[in-house]
């Protein structure tokens, strides 16, 4: 019965927080801030899930422990790997940053390629 409960709960916090995730793709202005709802919000999603479903079929547990540590591991990677890319090909042109602390990293790339 607690379990229950237990799972109900992580799970409908899941689905909230990747609705919240989902929100921010749609709603936030440019890449980078995008980047950030996608990248901090939608896998605590995933976690809240990955643990009610184990707290409902506990045959899955060590199954949904390990999916959590591939998703701790993958998510900020995967995060860097597309700022890193956006960046690169100047596509934060309509960002509300004011800072850009790469920039002399970018130009130094560019004069090497030279």
């Amino acid at each position: 019965m607690i379990r229950d409960i237990l799972g109900l709960f992580f799970l409908w916090s899941g689905v909230l927080f990747s609705f919240v995730g989902v929100l921010g793709l749609i709603r936030l202005p440019d890449v980078f801030t995008r980047l950030h709802a996608a990248g901090k919000v939608a896998p605590l999603g995933m976690i809240g899930l990955l643990i009610g479903a184990a707290l409902l079929l506990p045959g899955t547990a060590l199954k949904m422990i390990a999916l959590a540590g591939f998703l701790f591991v993958t998510a900020p990677v995967a995060s860097h790997a597309i700022a890193a890319a956006a960046h690169l090909q100047d596509r934060g042109e309509n960002s509300i940053c004011v800072r850009d602390d790469l920039a002399d990293t970018r130009m130094s790339s560019k004069i090497r390629q030279c």
